[in-house]
């Protein structure tokens, strides 16, 4: 993912007309409560940014609610202008909050989480495209709440070794990279210094040089024209270099400005239910697919938990 924010499957309700033309299974309702004005409030206070917000996650309101949410690190603005994602995008973004660190694991602390994400833009400026950054943030976050399970979803960093070790060494409990697309689509969709088998080498690199420690996740969007056989074939791939967690979710424009593709096809829960399906036959140990799925949400299942918990034994 060239932007982990990316984490980025995305929503904007810009227009009426926007909200008019999805489905019946894709109706949102925002809430908010005692919870959710805290997290927003943290986030303000400590100059945090949540990709809740920047990439208009459609399950803010449901996930702030129980008290989780997924922040992004390394600013707001990404290098790359995948054709998919809200976030903005910027040649040379301002540089790195040297507070950020400290800053988000007070504000994770203040929020009692048991378990976290952490997501960041790419930052293809900087010559570890930010790793070391990234890699303070997830040991601050460990110093300040022992016993804090951290799931980061991490830009490709070009798959440099270095970077990757980096992110390795701070010793997150996930770390998640996502395909986004199909093989085929992936040059239409993606910005161009990303594409499909680089990100299946990030994966396997984290897995390699954790010595299969840490457990490997990603996540992609339908919508885009893609066939049955081509995500078939995007499990395949991913379950060979070992990667445990498949999220799939539908594509949703961002905006109705050339930059975001259009949506090709709204996919119906019982193709989720089969692509769910699929993805256990093919190996992975915990799906989650569906129209509002996306890379963090529900991240901390019970069953995921259980994971981290067995594998650091």
């Amino acid at each position: 993912m060239d932007c982990a924010t990316k984490s980025s499957f995305t929503l904007s309700f810009n227009t009426r007309s926007q909200i008019q033309k999805l489905p019946s299974w894709l109706k949102i309702k925002y809430v908010d409560n005692e919870l959710t004005n805290k997290i927003e409030s943290l986030s303000k206070n400590y100059n945090l940014h949540s990709v809740c917000q920047s990439a208009h996650c459609p399950n803010r309101s449901e996930c702030w609610s129980q008290g989780t949410a997924t922040f992004m690190v390394m600013g707001e603005q990404c290098t790359r202008g995948c054709r998919f994602c809200a976030v903005s995008t910027m040649s040379k973004p301002p540089p790195l909050d040297p507070n950020e660190p400290q800053n988000l694991a007070s504000a994770v602390a203040a929020l009692n989480l048991r378990y976290v994400v952490i997501t960041s833009v790419a930052r293809d400026d900087l010559e570890d495209e930010g790793a070391g950054h990234f890699a303070e943030c997830i040991k601050a976050l460990k110093e300040k709440q022992a016993g804090l399970l951290i799931e980061v979803l991490v830009p490709d960093f070009k798959a440099k070794k270095f970077a990757i070790k980096k992110i390795i060494e701070a010793q997150p409990d996930v770390v998640s990279h996502n395909v986004e697309t199909v093989e085929r689509l992936t040059r239409s969709i993606r910005d161009i210094r990303a594409n499909y088998n680089q990100s299946l080498e990030v994966l396997r690199l984290y897995r390699e040089m954790s010595n299969e420690k840490i457990i490997t996740k990603s996540g992609m969007m339908v919508g885009f024209g893609e066939s049955e056989g081509e995500i078939r074939k995007t499990m395949f791939d991913l379950r060979a270099i070992g990667v445990e967690i498949f999220t799939i979710g539908q594509y949703l424009q961002p905006t109705k400005t050339p930059r975001h593709l259009p949506v090709k096809e709204f996919v119906h829960p019982d193709v989720f239910k089969k692509y769910e399906q699929m993805g256990y036959e093919v190996g992975f140990k915990y799906m989650a697919c569906g129209a509002l799925v996306r890379s963090s949400y529900k991240a901390a299942e019970p069953f995921i938990e259980k994971m981290i918990v067995s594998r650091n034994r």
